[in-house]
């Protein structure tokens, strides 16, 4: 799993920032914009930007501002810290999926396009959809890593 998504992210920047190259050499040296450029980089730009929060979320690496750590003294107390973190970001993101279900349904149903490529902008809405799914996934996984934890400490 890890490998896949080093490959698909370095892809998708790759292409990103290939794509912001050509746009800048073509329309400020070459003074020709390429038409529907803007609107294509979209698609991966979104995608790149959900799957890096969902890798995030993996590797357990998000920005925290834990100031109660510095006060806990125990490993229990800071593996107790890290079980109300999870179910904080838990009910959090169970409450965004629910949105992210909403939106999604919608943007199926109405089917929109871009304006210029005639892209269906479904398949960059449905990211936010898929990202959350997962990053509540790796939450539940460090979730559960942590009860155990907790457990296997009690034990002692």
């Amino acid at each position: 799993m890890d490998r896949i998504a080093q490959y698909l992210l370095a892809g998708l920047i790759s292409i990103v920032a290939l794509s912001q190259f050509v746009q800048v050499v073509t329309r400020y040296f070459l003074q020709v914009p390429v038409m529907g450029l803007e609107e294509s980089i979209l698609y991966p730009t979104l995608w790149l930007y959900i799957l890096g929060a969902v890798n995030a979320s993996r590797e357990d690496t998000h920005i925290r501002a834990n100031v109660l750590e510095i006060f806990l003294k125990t490993r229990r107390q800071h593996t107790i810290l890290a079980i109300v973190g999870e179910l904080v970001s838990l009910v959090v993101g169970l409450w965004l999926l629910y949105w992210a279900w909403d939106f999604t349904s919608y943007a199926w149903r109405v089917w929109k396009e871009s304006p210029t490529l005639y892209i269906p902008t479904f398949y960059s809405d449905v990211a936010l959809m898929i990202g959350i799914i997962l990053m509540m996934i790796y939450t539940v996984v460090h979730l559960s890593r942590h009860v155990r934890k907790l457990s296997v400490g009690s034990q002692k």
